[in-house]
């Protein structure tokens, strides 16, 4: 995306790219960030590059913000430190964290660069919709609807959270071994209440980014060892930055 003068202000990548763009269309200010509304302002042209497949447009997608560095891009445009994507089970709910350094107790997935805060968004998102499709994005906690989750995203039902948090751990351990259409199918099938037309168009996005972030990355996870108990874990920490809400596809 290009402003007046020609400068490049923002990168992505998308498989559909009617889809993708259809969500730029309307700027709704109670539903879209300070930093997406004035991305939107700035807006004068739109380049698209067509990729042989997913592997090049990540490829290219990587190559282009690291050479241009993009204003509105926050991921991807410096070399990223290797985090995991870590979760855990308690009696109430399922938690969601990026750390460098996988803790006891946590299940883990990585190492990945920066693009790992989209999929935990992302998938935080999807899972609440699942476990609380009557609720929506009105009851959903401050701040995830625009990608900040905090340290530890919780994911939790209002009513028979142990049942809830198990299911979703089965769900994700399967999604994370590969069972990706299982994943689909699941979500499909826990959403299928949802009405409004921006939760749809939100579940859809954040579906497609978590699919496709699996298929062409997690074929990329090393195996790790978890520390032992004298071993310092570093602080988990999160970038604090905005999803777009029609993103990979798109993470930036």
């Amino acid at each position: 995306m290009h402003d007046a003068a020609g400068l490049v202000l923002y990168v992505g990548k998308a498989k559909n790219l009617r889809k993708r763009l259809g969500c730029y269309r309307v700027a709704n200010p109670d539903r879209l960030g300070r930093r997406h509304l004035l991305l939107l302002s700035q807006v004068a042209r739109i380049e698209v590059r067509e990729c042989s497949d997913e592997s090049a447009a990540l490829n290219k997608e990587a190559e282009l913000l690291l050479a241009l560095k993009p204003k509105f891009n926050r991921a991807g445009v410096w070399p990223a430190t290797p985090r995991f994507l870590i979760w855990r089970r308690t009696s109430q709910t399922l938690e969601l964290a990026i750390t460098e350094t996988p803790a006891s107790g946590w299940q883990a997935l990585g190492p990945f660069g920066s693009g790992i805060v989209y999929l935990r968004a992302a998938l935080a998102r999807l899972l609440w919709f699942a476990v609380n499709p009557a609720s929506g994005s009105t009851a959903m906690p401050a701040g995830w609807v625009h990608g900040s989750l905090g340290e530890i995203a919780a994911v939790t039902k209002a009513q028979d959270r142990e049942s809830s948090c198990r299911s979703i751990e089965m769900v994700l351990t399967k999604l994370f071994g590969g069972d990706h259409d299982g994943f689909i199918v699941w979500i499909g099938e826990q959403t299928k209440t949802l009405t409004h037309v921006h939760e749809l168009a939100m579940r859809d996005a954040d579906l497609e980014t978590v699919i496709q972030f699996m298929q062409a990355k997690a074929r990329r996870t090393r195996p790790f060892a978890t520390p032992e108990p004298s071993v310092t874990v570093k602080r988990m920490e999160l970038e604090s930055t905005l999803l777009f809400a029609g993103e990979s596809g798109g993470h930036p």
